[in-house]
């Protein structure tokens, strides 16, 4: 189970403060305990100046040695208006040899050209969901369940022309992979908490998760892929947990919403609703 960051601005801005320096930074929660330690992994990724995407990736804890410098030198060198950052805890579906999980191409955020995607969660039966990637599924390159989620999506967001549809979509897909199989006791995925953007300009944040996985790293109210965040007439901030002790500014994004942001020069919009699922496969948060 991993962690999230998004950051969308009116005016390119560094993300080092969030990525490094307050109070529960992404980099603080590489390392909050032995036992949440996020170790498998890291990534930062970005917009170039020609709109390209720009990834920056580790194999191992950002907090470790060998891996800290150089997650230190993606965090300043990250500059908004868009940025995208992921520490990973590895799942492991296909219940490969723990060696098999650590690459760099297994690490997140996954990119193509203009996009930029991060997820915290599993889906169970990657294997069996890569036909429906279609023309994607030759791009695979890791074992990472993660990046298969990441075709899919992108491939049902163009088709639908709306990251809102295609997530849809692919909620969809997953239940049918899932009914192919039987039913099975594991849901269709246990977690589908994404980050999501095509461009310098939107940033769409999904929120949904099945079962209970216990609390956050930081706060024992919070539960675990519950995300949040903040907002302010000029950037947007959101993820996996609060980036600082500020009281009152971060809100929650429950189980079964999403969030959207759009930036011009000036500001940001933040539109925050409901995933639009079709009935029988509304995502409802498990029992407090």
């Amino acid at each position: 189970m991993c962690r999230l960051f998004g950051l969308l601005t009116a005016r390119p801005e560094s993300a080092e403060p969030w990525l490094v320096r307050t109070d529960r930074s992404l980099y603080a929660q590489s390392h909050v305990s032995p036992d949440t330690a996020q170790r498998d992994g890291w990534g930062i990724g970005w917009f170039t100046d020609g709109g390209r995407a720009r990834v920056e990736k580790g194999v191992h804890g950002a907090f470790e040695d060998g891996e800290r410098d150089r997650y230190f030198q993606a965090a300043r060198d990250a500059d908004g208006p868009l940025v995208v950052g992921h520490l990973r805890h590895a799942s492991n579906p296909m219940h490969l040899p723990p060696e098999r999980l650590l690459a760099l191409e297994n690490s997140q955020p996954f990119e193509s050209h203009t996009t930029l995607f991060a997820h915290n969660g599993s889906i169970p039966f990657p294997v069996e969901t890569r036909p429906f990637l279609g023309v994607h599924e030759p791009k695979v390159r890791g074992v990472n369940d993660s990046e298969v989620l990441f075709w899919l999506l992108l491939r049902n967001t163009e088709e639908t022309q709306d990251p809102v549809g295609g997530y849809v979509r692919t909620v969809e897909d997953l239940v049918r992979v899932w009914e192919a199989m039987g039913r099975p006791a594991l849901p269709p995925f246990s977690g589908l908490n994404v980050l999501f953007s095509r461009g310098p300009d939107e940033l769409y944040a999904f929120c949904a998760w099945t079962g209970d996985h216990g609390t956050g790293l930081f706060d024992a109210t919070r539960r675990y892929y519950e995300m949040t965040y903040r907002t302010t007439a000029h950037d947007v901030v959101v993820g996996s947990e609060p980036f600082d002790l500020e009281k009152g500014v971060w809100k929650s994004l429950p189980s079964g919403s999403y969030l959207a942001a759009k930036r011009t020069e000036h500001h940001v919009t933040v539109t925050v609703d409901r995933i639009p699922l079709p009935v029988g496969l509304e995502i409802r948060p498990p029992p407090s």
